[in-house]
């Protein structure tokens, strides 16, 4: 959703225990996964058993096929947070009692049909349930997932440059999302904005 803005750590915090009922541990590693990963919601959805659980065990890292990119370009692998990990395992153990076994079983299960995904539009419904009981404001979705990993991710790289690294925070993070156009990621940040506007009045 264009013009989303990211949760802070504590509102992320906030949400991931605002889930209930039959599929909270679903809705959990759901949102747990887009924060950790930067997936986007479409992306999410396209993921199978057999993409984060391998030998029986879950994988270390959690690759999207190029099919289910939004370009279609190429795949996108990214490493498994321990957060997102100990939230899929709940909700995969739940899976696998409820007979789903299968490698190409939807890791994100609707109860409508057989062997189906939730739509991008229930995502969104599970996620404003939990935005709207922290009475969370401003323009929030799916792509706020997407959009606090980008801060998480860019706040952390800045703190490492303003540590002494010599690494290009801006250029990590437009790695870390994906992006083949370094524009993209500029548009990405533009919730940053503030950061400048303060920096203008302290001049």
């Amino acid at each position: 959703m264009k013009g989303c803005r990211p949760l802070t750590e504590a509102e992320i915090k906030d949400v991931v225990r605002s889930f209930g009922g039959v599929f909270a541990s679903r809705d959990k590693a759901l949102f747990l996964l887009g924060v950790k990963s930067g997936f986007r919601v479409s992306e999410l959805l396209s993921l199978r058993l057999g993409d984060v659980v391998q030998a029986g065990r879950l994988v270390d890292r959690v690759t999207v096929q190029r099919r289910n990119m939004k370009k279609k370009v190429e795949g996108r692998t990214v490493l498994l947070h321990p957060d997102a990990k100990a939230a899929l395992s709940v909700w995969t153990d739940q899976l696998k009692a409820a007979g789903y076994m299968a490698d190409d079983a939807f890791v994100f299960q609707s109860r409508k049909g057989t062997n189906r995904p939730i739509s991008r539009c229930h995502a969104w419904r599970v996620l404003e349930a939990a935005y709207q009981v922290n009475e969370l404001t401003g323009k929030l979705g799916t792509h706020s997932m997407r959009k606090s990993f980008a801060n998480g991710v860019y706040q952390r790289l800045l703190a490492r440059r303003a540590a002494g690294e010599a690494i290009d925070p801006f250029r990590m993070t437009s790695k870390a999302l994906g992006h083949k156009n370094i524009n993209s990621t500029d548009a990405y940040l533009s919730f940053l904005e503030a950061d400048i506007d303060q920096a203008i009045l302290a001049v």
